[in-house]
């Protein structure tokens, strides 16, 4: 056995920030924008490079009451690969830095929680300040909760409080954009909710320095529609965003509703504006893994992955049907057909949601989501309490964040590390998501590749220049069957590759249908069967240490498939999944270095993986 590496309103930025592309150093004082002509060459075949779009500090609301008083600095300082002090006072450092970051604080309430603790401020003696400042990090957010909930709130004036974090934001922002070795992008969270408490949240990330005086918030409107009809504005003004839908598992069967918020029938229009403002959705994150649920995709056996049943911030349950990517593409495709408009084009992406302004998405190095809430293993549920039960059984937390997943980040195929370049890959949908490890995958569908193409040294440049990359649209070419070739790089500080598998979804005989296949295994071996699955490699977990099996998996899986079951006539969406050997599980690791068995009722090992954004095949 080895051992896992632990592994417009808009307005231009105001001369006072040290200019836009300004280096980490700027904030210390070093100075000077980068040497363009000291940067990377652009690579035309596009590097993958890894950030995190989904970060909070001490400016959003819930993060504040957690006892979260990291900056929006520190955040950037951290991805950089410096070291951050958590609430409960221990360091976080990540292994290895990532290339981009956005801060994406709340925009509802933002910078007032600081405000109300800052005694030079008048909102400091708000009644509801005075409370919330007695009150620890778990009563603290539920009185929040209530009191956003009951528009307490809403009778509080924090405008100044908003514009001055929001402010801070971007400068902050603009200071640790670094053109060529790590990026920056302005950034929030739109955070609204169904009537039912269905999570229709959203992070807003700007292309450049241009953003908006404040940002658009549920004090705004509560509707996600009127989020698109404002960046549409800011667009046509000259400022350029996107949005990127979160947790659509706890939406409660919303986030891909067959209705409008307002309850009316989907149409063209309104399939145009949401792919217009937004392009891709994060499919991984701590609260759990949207792509797929058991009871939608009862034949595939990998579906019950890192599942958080419940709904945002409660213990009801949320409805799945609704709530997951891979039925809404196939919802796309139906709507499509019958209709002639897919509002589900989204590429895919992946994030953290942390509340500790740094991200641990390695499962050996998880340090948990809300600040001083989740601090300790006993506090996330994964170790015991001090007390049993009284049948002297373990006696855990009453708390859902044993639920909770370390994950995940994004991954960008883009030609250089610059604001531009990944924003644009964006926009093209050229992204992956992955659960934490650093696993490259690339997809590409044409009808010219060579059967010999992914053993050819000109693999890439053979596969754009042929045909589409993931996030495009293959048209049809008579009755030609595509051929997709499918390609995954391992992260050399984890564990082996296990297999490479595609996902398809098609309409036929007005229905959408799905089938998993694996096309690439591990250790020789070859799918066989129907749909085909691979062998298993006999890769194993010892729980009393978490070291792996040595030498199973693979450092690279790629294939040229064809589907055996192509029909040119049949809408098509594929899209790429790569999963790891086992490892263990966060839970795990805290229960080994506390020095109990794992929790009985929890998954001891998960199978880390990643996914490619889709490529659709149109008739």
């Amino acid at each position: 056995m080895r051992r896992v590496p632990l592994r417009v309103l808009a307005f231009l930025l105001p001369a006072l920030v040290a200019g836009c592309g300004g280096s980490a150093g700027d904030a210390a004082g070093e100075g000077g924008d980068p040497d363009p002509t000291e940067r990377p060459a652009p690579n035309p075949l596009r590097n993958a490079y890894f950030g995190d779009l989904h970060v909070h500090t001490r400016f959003s609301m819930d993060a504040y009451i957690f006892d979260v008083r990291a900056t929006p600095d520190d955040a950037y300082r951290y991805a950089r690969g410096e070291p951050l002090v958590h609430p409960a006072g221990h360091t976080m450092q990540l292994r290895r830095p990532l290339d981009f970051q956005a801060v994406t604080d709340h925009g509802i309430l933002l910078g007032v929680l600081p405000a109300m603790d800052d005694p030079d401020n008048p909102l400091y003696d708000v009644p509801l300040a005075r409370e919330l400042r007695e009150l620890g990090p778990a009563e603290g957010f539920q009185r929040g909760l209530r009191a956003y909930r009951g528009g307490e709130f809403h009778e509080i004036d924090g405008s100044e409080a908003n514009r001055s974090a929001w402010r801070r934001i971007v400068e902050s922002a603009e200071r640790h954009n670094d053109p060529g070795a790590f990026t920056t992008f302005i950034g929030y969270e739109y955070t609204t909710t169904a009537a039912d408490q269905g999570n229709l949240h959203r992070n807003v990330i700007f292309r450049g320095s241009e953003a908006p005086e404040v940002p658009f918030t549920a004090m705004d409107s509560g509707n996600p529609e009127d989020l698109w009809a404002w960046l549409d504005g800011l667009r046509s003004e000259g400022v350029e965003a996107l949005a990127i839908p979160h947790n659509s598992n706890g939406s409660n069967g919303h986030m891909f509703s067959l209705l409008t918020f307002g309850g009316d029938p989907l149409n063209a229009e309104y399939a145009e504006t949401r792919m217009r403002n937004e392009p891709i959705v994060e499919v991984t994150q701590v609260k759990g893994t949207s792509e797929v649920h058991p009871l939608l995709s009862p034949n595939d056996e990998w579906a019950d992955f890192e599942i958080m049943p419940h709904r945002i911030s409660t213990t009801l349950y949320s409805e799945p049907r609704g709530s997951y990517v891979r039925t809404a593409y196939l919802d796309g495709l139906l709507l499509e057909e019958t209709e002639g408009f897919n509002p589900f084009r989204f590429g895919m992406v992946g994030a953290t949601d942390t509340h500790n302004a740094g991200g641990t998405p390695d499962e050996d190095d998880f340090h948990g989501k809300v600040g001083n809430r989740d601090a300790t293993p006993q506090l996330r549920g994964s170790v015991p309490l001090d007390e049993p039960n009284e049948d002297g059984s373990p006696a855990y937390a009453q708390t859902y964040f044993h639920n909770w997943g370390a994950a995940g980040l994004t991954g960008a195929w883009a030609e250089d590390n610059t604001r531009d370049s990944i924003y644009d890959a964006f926009r093209r949908k050229e992204t992956f998501a992955t659960t934490g490890p650093r696993i490259q995958v690339r997809f590409f569908a044409g009808y010219d590749f060579d059967e010999g193409l992914a053993d050819d040294p000109e693999m890439i440049t053979k596969a754009y220049e042929q045909g589409v990359a993931m996030g495009g649209d293959l048209l049809a070419d008579g009755d030609r069957a595509p051929k997709l070739l499918l390609w995954a790089s391992g992260d050399p500080e984890s564990a082996g590759l296990q297999r490479l598998q595609l996902v398809k979804g098609w309409v036929a005989d007005g229905e959408a249908h799905e089938k998993l296949l694996d096309v690439a295994c591990s250790d020789g071996g070859t799918p066989t069967g129907d749909p085909p699955r691979c062998p298993d490699n006999g890769a194993m977990v010892d729980l009393s240490d978490c070291s792996i099996s040595e030498g199973l998996g693979a450092a690279e899986l790629r294939a040229v498939f064809e589907d055996p079951e192509f029909d040119p006539g049949q809408r098509a969406v594929y899209y790429l999944r790569v999963l790891e050997n086992p490892t263990c599980r966060w839970s795990t690791w805290d229960a080994i270095r506390a020095g109990v068995e794992p929790r009985a009722d929890l998954q001891p090992t998960i199978q880390e993986r990643a996914w490619s954004s889709p490529i659709w095949y149109r008739p």
